[in-house]
């Protein structure tokens, strides 16, 4: 255990605390048993570090941070370490990628039960449905879901622009306060728009010239290894699927066509379909239903897209469409906390069945939501709310 200790040591000691998410202050970090999930690259792992650097002092062995796929594990279970780490006064475990400890679920459900007094934190991949495991750990556990960084949090930590997070209802019904503090700290349309191209991962900062390539290679270990792993997708279809996502990135998004997309990439029409599914939850894919709650959902959905625009500008063969980056900028920042549908009718989107928005440029009229209440038009390059006009940049306030 001291050589976990050691390494837990070099790894605090190797993590900044200058730039903190908010979700730090979002996880009732008192629970009994914490999961934090969420995509490869979003700073999972940063966060269980710095919790760990704000609230205890350096050296202390009331805590341990511990990475799953360490060696120890080679020889050692994660019941061996919670029991060794319990009788030497251990109060709080941190577990980092527990997908990669193969019985992870029944031996947290028995660490639960047997050290009701000590508190387990475990991060992991987005496609871990970790209350669905091989043990019950509904009643257990408390899962957080966390993505990449809102165009709030990139102000914040790029440009050193404080402002707090906005309601749907503030950002829709009441911009005025919002555009104005920030018109008054910053230009936000160039900002807008490099946080399209190199906003979403926190990685930027620690390597800035190899940003897109670091995206690849966080794209092909989802695929290479995540999925194969986690989801049961055949190793041979990979590179179909890696196809598949060269597809989605480089066109604009369109009404799904499964069986164009299985002749295309020579996949079967019923496995295209679960592979979309698969990929929508690795948080590669943004999958959007006409009717969230409609039985459909089980089928294929309405309409694709990338899950952030970092991911198109990575990963697209040709020049990026700006409409296609807007709409995923839109889907992406209004999922995180909402329910999204797409509208096939009047709009492109309904948010929590309630507000219509149409998304586009500076010239976007009412014309696809003339007579719908509650509706909206988020247009680009402009820095002040015009009616019921709204600059598209206030959606990344909402977290």
């Amino acid at each position: 255990m001291e050589t976990l200790f050691k390494k837990h040591d070099r790894l605090l000691a190797l993590t900044p605390t200058d730039i903190i998410r908010e979700m730090m202050n979002q996880v009732n970090w008192e629970a009994p048993m914490i999961a934090i999930r969420g995509p490869r690259g979003v700073g999972k792992s940063t966060l269980l570090l710095q919790y760990i650097k704000t609230h205890y002092e350096p050296y202390s062995r009331e805590v341990l941070y511990c990475q799953m796929d360490s060696v120890y594990f080679s020889s050692h279970t994660l019941l061996d370490l919670a029991e060794c780490f319990y009788q030497q006064g251990g109060q709080r475990l941190l577990l980092d990628e527990v997908h990669k400890y193969p019985t992870w679920s029944c031996e947290l459900k028995e660490i639960y039960d047997l050290y009701p007094d000590m508190k387990v934190v475990f991060s992991s991949s987005s496609l871990l449905n970790v209350l669905q495991g091989d043990a019950d750990l509904s009643r257990r556990c408390i899962p957080y879901d966390m993505q990449g960084l809102s165009l709030r949090e990139f102000l914040l930590f790029y440009k050193g622009v404080s402002i707090k997070p906005r309601t749907l209802e503030e950002v829709l019904l009441r911009p005025a306060s919002l555009c104005q503090e920030v018109n008054a700290q910053c230009r936000p349309i160039a900002c807008f728009h490099e946080y399209l191209q190199y906003g979403y991962y926190p990685f930027y900062l620690r390597n800035q010239t190899d940003y897109y390539t670091t995206i690849e290679q966080v794209v092909g270990y989802i695929i290479d290894v995540e999925l194969p792993q986690l989801c049961g997708v055949d190793v041979s279809n990979c590179r179909k699927l890696k196809a598949l996502m060269g597809i989605l990135t480089s066109s604009v998004p369109y009404e799904v066509d499964i069986s164009k997309l299985a002749t295309t990439i020579q996949v079967h029409r019923n496995t295209v379909s679960g592979y979309l599914s698969d990929m929508g939850r690795a948080k590669l894919l943004n999958l959007l239903y006409a009717d969230a709650q409609s039985v459909k959902k089980m089928q294929k959905p309405d309409k694709i897209y990338v899950e952030n625009a970092n991911l198109l500008y990575a990963l697209s063969s040709g020049t990026v469409d700006i409409g296609t980056a807007r709409e995923a900028f839109a889907v992406n920042q209004i999922s995180h906390l909402h329910q999204l549908e797409y509208s096939k009718k009047k709009g492109d989107f309904r948010i929590d069945g309630k507000y219509t928005v149409e998304v586009g440029g500076e010239g976007k009229q009412f014309d696809q939501i003339a007579g719908v209440p509650d509706s909206f038009v988020l247009a680009d390059n402009i820095e002040a709310p015009l009616g019921r006009k709204l600059p598209l940049w206030v959606l990344g306030f909402l977290y």
